[in-house]
């Protein structure tokens, strides 16, 4: 339809000039919250570029809701100040017709930016963060202490002293054999535990088991193949589920379900890849009520209610997802609770829009 190649023409200039300003303002927002401690380790200016560059995709994830709601928002706003919306409306064709183009841009944008987040931003992102950590000397310890670990259902309770994720390696390795009905079964005891593999290989084990004289005895424990969890399991508090990918991260919801570990953190953040995604329609659905608001000073109107929306937009989601991390509501409720009451609130200010 000419209208909606009309409408799109005019949209996509402004797209582009809203998004470029926000990803340069977001970029320059990470660069001076770190550029003290990049003074201070005598980071190179070409190492601090490389790590501004890597930080340009999570840049472009974060400005896209924004500048559709700026874009959409100024669009309109600026159709209506010349009057050519009145036109449209004198046609007989509804506002919800006419705006039918931005949601389909919106719809097609967010598609675009859960594959975008999940293919690009993401090792991006993980390749930043290393970068940072290496120029600001901040070296994360590939030790962890004190891990306790479920399998089988909780029939096999893993006790760990240490694990060293470089050599796949545990130290100070107990390990408690449970009946259905949780009753103790052995306990195997070992200095260290090495992964081969497919299945941990125990250094000086011995199991302690009941008798058939009632008491308690033990013996050299002879290694096997039956120890099979992965090393993964033991160093999930070292994952960050931000840099990994959706797959990768309900693979480690999973696991840690299985491992009897906390998993409601990993668990919002996963449902959280996939709101975020969708807010890039939501900001469309917002936006179309807005254009028709502002008939002078579109452009700072414009700029200043999606500034105004997308901060409340994300301290409401802060907050939903602070709750649901510490497990006061349910993880899909805190991911998705903000994205759903935005809709409305869209739909509802769109019925009282100007027409």
């Amino acid at each position: 339809m000419i209208l909606d190649r009309y409408l799109v023409k005019q949209f996509i200039p402004v797209f582009l000039i809203a998004v470029s300003m926000f990803v340069l303002l977001l970029t320059l927002i990470d660069l001076f919250m770190n550029l003290a401690r990049y003074l201070s380790n005598e980071v190179s200016p070409g190492d601090i570029f490389r790590v501004c560059v890597l930080y340009l995709p999570k840049s472009f994830s974060y400005a896209l809701p924004v500048s559709l709601l700026f874009a959409a928002a100024y669009t309109l706003g600026e159709l209506f100040a010349r009057n050519e919306l009145t036109s449209v409306f004198a046609s007989g064709i509804p506002f919800s017709r006419f705006s039918l183009a931005l949601l389909v841009i919106g719809l097609a944008a967010s598609i675009f930016a859960f594959f975008f987040e999940d293919t690009l931003v993401i090792p991006t992102l993980r390749m930043k963060n290393e970068l940072s950590r290496v120029l600001l000397r901040q070296q994360r310890s590939e030790f962890q202490s004190d891990i306790v670990v479920k399998a089988k259902g909780g029939q096999l309770i893993y006790a760990v002293d240490y694990f060293d994720t470089e050599s796949q390696s545990m130290y100070g390795v107990s390990i408690i054999h449970q009946d259905e009905n949780g009753g103790f079964v052995s306990l195997i005891r070992a200095q260290r535990g090495s992964w081969k593999g497919e299945y941990w290989e125990f250094i000086n084990p011995v199991i302690y088991e009941w008798a058939d004289d009632g008491f308690m005895r033990y013996r050299i424990f002879e290694n096997n193949d039956e120890y099979r969890e992965e090393p993964d399991t033991f160093r999930r508090n070292l994952v960050n589920v931000e840099e990994l990918r959706f797959l990768d991260a309900g693979y480690l919801v999973q696991d840690l379900r299985i491992a009897g570990l906390p998993f409601t953190e990993a668990l919002a953040d996963y449902h959280h890849r996939l709101s975020f995604a969708a807010v890039s329609f939501v900001v469309i659905i917002l936006s179309i009520p807005m254009g028709g608001r502002f008939r002078k000073n579109i452009l700072l109107m414009s700029l200043l209610s999606s500034l105004l929306s997308a901060v409340v937009f994300y301290v409401i989601e802060m907050i939903t997802m602070m709750m649901a991390r510490l497990g006061y509501i349910p993880p899909l409720i805190g991911a998705w609770f903000p994205v759903l009451f935005f809709i409305v609130l869209g739909v509802l200010l769109l019925r009282t829009a100007k027409t």
